[in-house]
């Protein structure tokens, strides 16, 4: 590391320092949202570990091990090889693309045998790396200008249209939203973000041309529910007269009506906070969401106190990432946007996602175990 005249440079942390650095108190909120994902899923089951819970609670112990992991590499090869994991994302994109499994009318995974792998979901993840490692090299006037924010729009513009072409409409928006907040974060001027609304509304009749047959059912079924009750309106109608029904405290563990008479789809995945609601009620679903917020208090906090550009971002990026799982799945429950398969993190079955949040989380808990790391313009100019 390059140290001025004067300046004194921190001394190199030991593994076993690292550590014992580790955020344990976030450890411990994700362990019980974790948890909570393991009750449910059990639940789902009618009382059975299999198919999910067991497996469920297999993963997240693998992901604890991969978080730790992640946390203790020094934070700097993060920044080095972020590019790197980008590419290697976006080519596991194009593979979909050659030799993707589908699934549910959607080309979306690759199948390792051991693991469906989803690669959009691995790319939510790299593309916060490759946007905190690019915004991180530029100075205040560099953002401000128009030509330096060439190379990150077509960061994100590549994945996002390969991913529409899976196709995944709410990973894709998902993806395009998280990478404007890092834009934002980063110093981009308001009016620039102003000018791009304003074509993507200017473009909205193109593409709704574009949009495939049951997205616009989706578009349609989310601004009027009772249009087909049994067809395209099903899933969110169910959802709400399974939330509805729980009321305050709820029906009682594996005692909802709704989804243990397989009135509620996709239980176990994308309404599993349904199901949540209908067995806890109110009182329930708003624990959870206390869980959820305070994991995103601890994520904001460690990204502001890091010391270096790369670090904030990249606090800040993960930080957002996992706040739009959560509220794109409980707003999509509750009717509040249209269905998208957007899984409720910690909570939903799934494996690449619980790789994707575990290993979002270790990056956060990185941040945080090197906090007082500072990192040159370039990755050479800090060790």
């Amino acid at each position: 590391m390059r140290v001025r005249h004067g300046e004194l440079r921190a001394p190199e942390l030991t593994l076993g320092q690292k550590f014992w650095q580790v955020n344990w108190g976030l450890l411990l909120l994700v362990s019980a949202c974790a948890g909570v994902g393991v009750a449910m899923l059990y639940s789902a089951a009618n009382g059975e570990w299999d198919p999910w819970a067991s497996r469920h609670a297999v993963r997240f112990g693998v992901g604890v091990g991969a978080m730790l992991v992640v946390a203790l590499i020094d934070i700097r090869l993060w920044m080095r090889y972020a590019y790197a994991i980008y590419a290697i994302a976006l080519v596991l994109l194009v593979a979909v693309e050659v030799a993707g499994d589908i699934g549910m009318g959607a080309q979306r995974w690759i199948d390792l045998r051991v693991i469906q792998l989803q690669p959009s979901e691995i790319m939510k993840i790299a593309m916060v790396l490759a946007l905190a490692r690019y915004f991180h090299t530029l100075n205040v006037d560099d953002v401000g200008r128009v030509a330096p924010l060439i190379t990150p729009v077509l960061l994100v513009a590549a994945p996002v249209v390969l991913i529409l072409r899976q196709p995944d409409l709410g990973t894709a928006i998902m993806l395009a939203v998280g990478s404007a907040v890092l834009f934002f974060l980063a110093g981009v001027r308001l009016w620039k973000f102003a000018l791009v609304g304003m074509g993507a509304l200017a473009s909205l009749p193109v593409a709704w041309s574009f949009l495939h047959e049951y997205q616009k059912k989706r578009i349609l079924t989310f601004l009027d529910p009772e249009r087909d009750p049994l067809g395209s309106g099903y899933h969110i109608l169910q959802s709400k007269i399974a939330m509805g029904s729980g009321g305050m405290t709820g029906k009682g563990f594996m005692s909802g009506t709704q989804s243990h008479l397989n009135f509620l789809p996709e239980k176990q995945t994308d309404f599993i906070f349904t199901m949540l609601a209908e067995e806890f009620g109110l009182v329930g679903g708003a624990a959870l969401i206390g869980l959820y917020a305070l994991i995103m208090i601890y994520g904001f906090a460690i990204a502001v106190r890091a010391r270096s550009q790369f670090a904030r971002l990249l606090g800040m990026g993960v930080t957002t990432t996992f706040s739009l799982y959560v509220f794109i799945n409980i707003a999509m429950v509750m009717g509040v946007i249209p269905v998208v398969g957007v899984p409720l993190p910690l909570v939903s079955y799934g494996g690449t996602a619980m790789l994707t949040v575990m290993l979002g989380l270790g990056l956060l808990m990185n941040v945080y175990v090197h906090r007082d790391t500072r990192i040159g313009r370039r990755w050479s100019d800090s060790g």
